[in-house]
């Protein structure tokens, strides 16, 4: 089965997040920041990464420099409340397949797992 990652600090929408995935019949597991992430992938592979860009600890943009130096094969999909062009591009620059804004997430899910799995 795949699995799919849930990087985000705010545990409620991890879990909403983690619950739609399930249904849709993917492995989820969720973390609530980049450090937690990057030592979950030391341990277990992850097919996919949903990753949040404000974070405790460190935050999206440093994960996603870290994820390129180590794990630069696992695709990452940014989902964040933030709409702005410089994000979106950085994010794309340190290697995230795509930027997904929180509200449009369950609608894209299905999409973007039938993409990235």
């Amino acid at each position: 089965m795949k699995c799919v990652a849930v990087v985000d600090d705010d545990p409620r929408l991890r879990e909403l997040i983690r619950d739609e995935l399930i249904d849709e019949g993917v492995e989820a597991v969720v973390c609530s920041d980049g450090e937690a992430l990057l030592e979950l992938l030391d341990q277990r592979q992850i097919d996919l990464i949903l990753l949040d860009l404000m974070m405790p600890k460190m935050d999206g943009m440093t994960c996603l420099q870290r994820l390129n130096e180590h794990f630069n094969v696992v695709p990452v999909v940014v989902v964040t409340a933030f709409n702005e062009d410089d994000k979106r591009s950085e994010a794309k620059a340190l290697g995230a397949r795509d930027y997904i804004l929180k509200p449009d997430l369950f609608e894209l899910l299905p999409e973007l797992l039938e993409r990235y799995l």
